[in-house]
Formats: structure tokens, C-alpha cells, sequence
């Protein structure tokens, strides 16, 4: 079964080599790897050129942000499940996608997804936050739960049927999405209970307290968009299992 990753990258140049060695060294043997790069100027490309005999598709050119470009992968990709790696991510180990894809054919699902670790963006081996995830139910979304996006997998036909990232939501296109996808359309997900990524602390959504809260009227945005009922103390249901998941910093995993 092919597997389409889609990396979205601008000025990387520190950490995106530890982004493309690890698809290079995962264990299954059908990854269709597409590179987004938005223009950059600092390197970045030369060290994506050497990696190149392992890169199906590179485009370098300017793009309207990072879900724009996430689309541009999207529109391309050829496998049959599309995930998104970006450039300061990367796979926890080098059988990740192979369990990813046995998870797909085993339970004949639309997605799955798994934990995520947050880890300093200079010491990857020191956990900022371990990001614990759950089996989806339907309606759980209204309580401040959504599966972590860079461990969320899905379905090129379902992308085909229901859409790509809205780009009218400029930080939080991913919740839009998934939201979308499980609370509108109800697309199947299986939760595969274990780590899948090690992220970068310090997304855009959770840059400064202002992206904070634009987030989350972004997130209840979504919900309005997709004709979902926003239960009253939602932003307080977003914030609480948010906050919890520093208490699981120490969390064992392999």
C-alpha cells in the first residue's frame, strides 16, 4: 500500500535534515515522498538536494502560507493514505509508517492517529510534553478533544470527497479539518495507542497568547462553518485537556 508524506518547509536548515532521515530510514518500502519548499533562502534546499533520489516530487515556489502549500502536496499525492511530516518533525522510530499502514489494512479505516511528543527544539531527547491521546468518539470535539494533526492519517479518497485544508482559517485549518472530516462527515479513525511524532515545541497556533485565543475563536469558527452546535463552556474543554498533558511529561514509552 502506498503512503504519500507531504513535508511543508521554509527556512529550515537546522532541523529539516532530521526530518527527511527519518522517512528515509522507515522500514516500509512504498513512501511517495512530496516536498513542499516555500522559497527558501537560508540552505535550506541544498540540504534537501542531497536527499533528492529519495524525494518524489520538490517544488520550490511561494505559496499563500502553510496550508496552501499542504495542499499543493495533497493535489499531488498518489498514495492511497496521505500523512503530513513537517520539517522540524519527525518519526519516532523507523518502523512508524510500516505499523501506520498495517493499522490501515487491518481495520479497513478512513484514518488513524496516535500520540505526539513535544521535545526542545535543540535536545530532542528532552520532553516538554507528552501528548496522550484517546479512541475517538463521535462528539468529542464539543469537549476540547481532537487527535494531535501531525499524527493524523487519512484516506486520499476521503480528501477527494470532503475537501483539503481550508485556507480562510489562517492557524487552525488542521482542527478545521479533522473536525470536518469526524464530527461532519463521520469518517471512520482508529486510535494506534503509541507515540508517532516528535515535535518541535513551539507551533504557530502556540507561539504567544494572541495566536492562543485567535486559535480558539478560529476553532469555534470551525464549528459554525461545519453547522456543529459549540456547547457553552467549550473553551474551557479546550483549554483543560491542553493543560493536562504537561502532567504526563514523564510518561514512559518506547
Amino acid at each position: 500500500m502506498k503512503i504519500s508524506i507531504i513535508t511543508v518547509v521554509y527556512n529550515s536548515f537546522n532541523f529539516i535534515d532530521n526530518c527527511l532521515q527519518s522517512i528515509v530510514k522507515q522500514t516500509h518500502n512504498d513512501i511517495e515522498h512530496i516536498v513542499i519548499d516555500g522559497g527558501s533562502t537560508d540552505g535550506t534546499l541544498d540540504v534537501i538536494n542531497k536527499y533528492r533520489d529519495n524525494i518524489a516530487t520538490l517544488i520550490s515556489e511561494h505559496d499563500n502560507g502553510i496550508y496552501d502549500a499542504m495542499n499543493k502536496g495533497i493535489k499531488l499525492a498518489r498514495g492511497e493514505i496521505i500523512g503530513i511530516l513537517n520539517s522540524d518533525d519527525f518519526y519516532v522510530n523507523d518502523i512508524i509508517i510500516e505499523k501506520v499502514v498495517d493499522t490501515f489494512k487491518k481495520y479497513n479505516v478512513d484514518s488513524c492517529y496516535g500520540d505526539l511528543i513535544y521535545v526542545d527544539k535543540n535536545d530532542t531527547n528532552k520532553v516538554i510534553m507528552y501528548w496522550k491521546s484517546s479512541q475517538y468518539k463521535y462528539g468529542s470535539f464539543k469537549y476540547g478533544w481532537h487527535p494531535p494533526h501531525p499524527t493524523f492519517f487519512v484516506k486520499k479518497e476521503v480528501y477527494d470527497k470532503y475537501g483539503a485544508f481550508d485556507t480562510n482559517f489562517e492557524i487552525s485549518a488542521d482542527f478545521e479539518l479533522m473536525l470536518r472530516f469526524l464530527e461532519k462527515y463521520r469518517i471512520t479513525t482508529i486510535y494506534l495507542p503509541e507515540p508517532i511524532i516528535k515535535m518541535r515545541f513551539g507551533g504557530v497556533s502556540n507561539k504567544n497568547l494572541k495566536n492562543i485565543i485567535k486559535g480558539n475563536i478560529n476553532c469555534y469558527r470551525a464549528f459554525k462553518k461545519n453547522s456543529l452546535t459549540v456547547p457553552l463552556f467549550y473553551f474551557f474543554y479546550r483549554l483543560f485537556p491542553k493543560a493536562k498533558q504537561f502532567f504526563l511529561k514523564n510518561h514512559c514509552f518506547k
